[in-house]
């Protein structure tokens, strides 16, 4: 039998055992311990086809997903924004990549998803640079024989929020913080939908915010609201981005605000305009939405308004 239930372990077990044009060959694996019956077979099933295809030379030997990466960070990466986040994000999950062949970028794919140990949204992230990785080899070096990303389904993440605050609660906020500076990025943050690095780095010039670098890679201009027009005269403030954190959560805290995040000003922003009667498109625009479906979150807000 291919797979067995490892009692010493607690864990599924999978075995190939065969003989195989004249040579036997003999391969095991100690699977996650989050797996069931069904995903074990099925790794069983796939695992099997693979180690026939190689012995009967169907198939050549598969490029391992370690020298993808290598390639895609040596000869790729510099040139993105993210380069940094990159390297951390594969060299943590290197573990379970390490050794495997890039035909086996579902299964890797499927482990760190029962076994990472840390939230869905993250590992959706690790394992995206992981598939671009192998893909970018496949295209540019033709590494493997078919695109690794064909099969590699990444897990599915519901993490929207819907938090949304008024101006009453944000001016609640901001007379608990009693840093000057911090005080005035949270009012911008909410008045314009900027992030809070873009908030921090924004060049005022006339009546608009200019961001000369996004995180699409696009230049973006965001209007000044009114009521901080007076602000944007004495911008860029010199304040750290984890010191208007700190007060944003202390300034909750003293409010009995637990559920809220500095980044749902931009939520509750958009929340506004829209309240405004500003249409979704506007809305995405002003927010930096290069996707129409970014800006679809608050297409509810849009039917309400109505």
């Amino acid at each position: 039998m291919p797979v067995y239930r490892d009692k010493a372990r607690n864990r599924w077990r999978y075995e190939f055992d065969r003989v195989v044009d004249g040579r036997r060959l003999r391969t095991t694996k100690l699977l996650p311990a989050a797996w069931n019956r069904a995903q074990a077979e099925a790794y069983a099933h796939e695992q099997d086809a693979s180690l026939y295809a190689l012995a009967t030379g169907a198939r050549r030997e598969q490029p391992l997903i370690s020298e993808a990466v290598r390639l895609y960070l040596t000869e790729h990466a510099p040139s993105l924004k993210n380069r940094a986040k990159l390297e951390r994000d594969l060299a943590l999950c290197l573990p379970y990549y390490s050794g495997r062949r890039m035909d086996e970028l579902p299964v890797v794919i499927r482990e760190y998803t029962a076994q990472a140990g840390v939230s869905a949204a993250t590992v959706k992230v690790r394992m995206a640079y992981l598939r671009a990785a192998c893909r970018w080899a496949w295209k540019t070096h033709s590494m493997g024989q078919h695109d690794p990303a064909e099969r590699a389904t990444l897990p599915a993440v519901r993490n929207e929020r819907h938090r949304y605050i008024g101006r009453r609660e944000v001016l609640q906020i901001a007379r608990e913080i009693v840093h000057r500076d911090a005080r005035a990025v949270t009012l911008v943050a909410y008045y314009s939908g900027m992030r809070l690095s873009e908030a921090l780095r924004a060049r005022p010039h006339a009546s608009t915010w200019v961001l000369d670098d996004t995180k699409n890679g696009e230049r973006r201009l965001v209007p000044i609201h009114p009521r901080t027009a007076h602000l944007a005269r004495r911008w860029p403030p010199a304040v750290p981005a984890r010191t208007v954190q700190a007060w944003f959560l202390y300034a909750c805290r003293r409010l009995g605000i637990d559920d809220l995040r500095f980044h749902d000003l931009r939520h509750s922003a958009a929340s506004a305009m829209i309240n405004a009667g500003v249409p979704l498109y506007t809305v995405g625009a002003v927010l930096g939405h290069k996707a129409a479906a970014s800006t679809k979150r608050y297409s509810h807000l849009d039917i309400h308004a109505g």
